[in-house]
């Protein structure tokens, strides 16, 4: 680990030189290049240089206790040593931490997919709940939302949402939000007063970019019709609606977001990528290991992740066994505290794992 490290010193300097060059400096593609590497590597390189510091306090306090004989001084040095000590033991997991493998699609836009499960009209009034708080969660973060598609029903709620998610490392967060989503409540239709419980399926796919799949024509098949929905211009007016049907995998998309047949075709094709690119992600994982199964469920009950229970006002992540009593903000989006638990966990099982392997 610490020769590794030492490299990254090596490397971080040589970076630094690198940029202050004319050559480089004039080259916009090669120092934006540089300046990413160097903003990865700095939070290593300075936490090293911290533990390092601690390292050489500890040596410094334990060649002081050797010489010094007043017991007052001794106490303050203990003090030190003890605080230099702690330090160094913290700051050597954080690297740790940092040195885990990296997740490649973590710096990707990311895709999400929200279905109604189990539970008839109530799962996609509450899939429609779901996906606001998503909503409200990204617009805290100051990401970017595209919707690509969306099927509604009559009351208010979704049978099926995709929509693109666009900020830096979106798909590092929010990637631990995958798999099915359990309510327990009294529906509004329930004149019994019983509690019910529904379910909505969750998948968040890395978007795909145009090099990372390659779509053979003779796979797909493309038909346009006229758009349906509520209102809006070209609703029964134009052929602007897309359906793409891609044969090999039984995918089919249907696009009728954008006005025109040409723009609603892009979006087919972008969400087709990412869904190919997901399925083939989960392929190679599953053949690497069996630490994640595949992201989005049947929907059916048994095969949930979280829970939200709205008569004791709890959220509950079964992934961690973590449960909080503050559900009501958790749908206006507060999910913060949520996804850095689910963070934690994750880093500390890869670390346990790493540190097996050693």
């Amino acid at each position: 680990m610490f020769e590794r490290l030492d490299d990254l010193v090596m490397r971080s300097e040589e970076i630094l030189k690198l940029m202050s060059e004319p050559e480089v400096a004039n080259d916009s593609k090669r120092l934006q290049k540089l300046m990413k590497e160097q903003a990865e590597i700095t939070p290593i390189v300075e936490t090293y240089k911290a533990y390092k510091e601690a390292g050489k306090t500890i040596e410094d306090s334990l060649a002081m206790l050797s010489e010094e004989k007043d017991e007052e001084m001794r106490d303050l040095i203990k003090e030190d040593l003890a605080q230099a000590r702690s330090d160094r033991e913290s700051l050597e997991k954080k690297l740790k931490i940092l040195l885990l493998p990296k997740d490649p699609n973590d710096d990707k836009n990311v895709i999400m997919e929200i279905r109604a499960g189990a539970g008839g009209d109530e799962a996609a009034l509450f899939a429609a709940e779901i996906y606001r708080m998503y909503m409200k969660y990204i617009d805290r973060r100051g990401w970017k939302t595209e919707l690509l598609e969306c099927e509604e029903t009559g009351i208010g709620g979704m049978k099926k949402v995709n929509f693109k998610v666009e900020g830096q490392g979106a798909y590092s967060v929010l990637k631990y939000e995958s798999g099915v989503h359990r309510v327990q409540r009294v529906p509004a239709t329930e004149s019994g007063g019983r509690i019910h419980t529904s379910t909505c399926t969750v998948a968040v796919m890395p978007e795909a970019e145009d090099f990372d799949i390659e779509i053979n024509e003779k796979d797909y098949r493309i038909d346009v019709m006229r758009a349906s929905g509520n209102g809006g211009q070209c609703v029964n007016t134009t052929d602007s609606a897309v359906r793409l049907t891609h044969y090999p995998t039984g995918i089919v998309i249907y696009s009728q977001t954008e006005k025109s047949q040409l723009q609603n075709k892009e979006k087919a094709f972008a969400l087709l990528r990412t869904k190919l690119y997901d399925l083939e992600l989960q392929k190679r994982q599953k053949e690497a290991s069996d630490a994640r199964l595949s992201q989005i469920g049947t929907g059916d009950r048994s095969e949930k992740c979280r829970t939200y229970n709205f008569p004791q006002g709890r959220v509950t992540d079964h992934r961690i066994n973590l449960t909080l009593y503050t559900l009501d903000k958790v749908m206006d989006g507060d999910l913060q505290e949520i996804i850095d638990a689910l963070m934690a966990a994750d880093q500390a099982k890869k670390l346990t794992r790493m540190e097996s392997e050693e």
